[in-house]
């Protein structure tokens, strides 16, 4: 299944994407099923309730393009963030591998859905893009075993992990340039593992304005998903709705040469094989304000 959060006349709920351009909203079919991503994950067979509901309502599916999509979660419990989790941006800002995966932490309110814009921070010329995988847990656990990792997954979807070079900077620790309103896109959806297949096997790429600036495999990232799940749940209990965001790899704008950041007008589309296109235009706070 390719499941979204939607809003539609101020009405906000979880749907299903039967095929590119038409969704079955959850609720019109089995209203009692919750109207966010993470109250249907946290529901004891919300998944096999959402099928059934998919099975019965196809007369009664909407057009994607009436709906305005909304982060894959809202509300999550917890969004961890990884850092140099590829070699090639490890080599690109000329640091070593990390031996341990290096985390920090997103807030919900910096992060926007498929096709709204990212927003270029008035206090900054340094807006970046990061083309990353997001990875969705769909089962609560504590101190999961890595050969039971994938069980928790309730699926994948693309992130852009919009970074504010220079407010990343002020100290030792990045989680100011890291949670910027408006900075952080994920969708367009929520693509369930069996539709994606083996995961490691799919192909990450950013594109700006139409070319091609990051490409990788992500069997490249240094932790895998089953590493980083076990990782984390060893902190913490991981809960339905929390969301990995699992590292960009080489191809940044900071690096490039001459850097390319963020402008007003350009277009970021980050792609997973199997997953879907994130798309998002760029606009800049003070126009977004007005």
């Amino acid at each position: 299944m390719r499941l979204v959060s939607y809003r539609q006349d101020g009405r906000a709920g979880v749907g299903v994407a039967i095929s590119d351009d038409q969704v079955v909203r959850l609720d019109d079919v089995d209203p009692a099923l919750p109207r966010t991503m993470r109250g249907l994950l946290s529901m004891e067979g919300g998944l096999e309730r959402a099928k059934e509901a998919v099975r019965m309502g196809h007369a009664a599916a909407v057009s994607l393009a009436n709906l305005s999509l909304d982060p894959v979660v809202t509300d999550p419990h917890a969004i961890w963030c990884l850092a140099r989790n590829f070699k090639a941006h490890a080599d690109e800002i000329g640091v070593d591998v990390p031996l341990k995966p290096m985390i920090f932490h997103r807030v919900a309110a910096s992060q926007i859905g498929n096709l709204q814009p990212l927003i270029r921070p008035r206090v900054s010329e340094k807006f970046d893009y990061e083309g990353e995988l997001a990875i969705v847990i769909g089962r609560e656990g504590r101190h999961i075993a890595r050969a039971d990792a994938l069980g928790h997954v309730a699926g994948f979807s693309c992130y852009n992990e919009g970074s504010v070079r220079d407010w990343q900077r002020h100290s030792s620790q990045i989680g100011a340039g890291k949670n910027f309103a408006g900075t952080g896109a994920f969708g367009p959806w929520l693509v369930t593992p069996d539709e994606v297949g083996d995961i490691g096997s799919q192909i990450l790429s950013t594109r700006l304005n139409g070319v091609q600036v990051q490409h990788a495999a992500l069997a490249d990232m240094i932790f895998g998903v089953e590493d980083l799940i076990a990782y984390f749940s060893t902190i913490c209990p991981l809960l339905p709705g929390d969301v990995i965001v699992a590292g960009t790899p080489g191809g940044v704008g900071l690096f490039q040469d001459p850097p390319r950041f963020l402008r007003a007008g350009d277009v970021v589309e980050v792609e997973i094989t199997n997953v879907g296109v994130l798309r998002n235009a760029v606009q800049d706070e003070a126009l977004a304000s007005e």
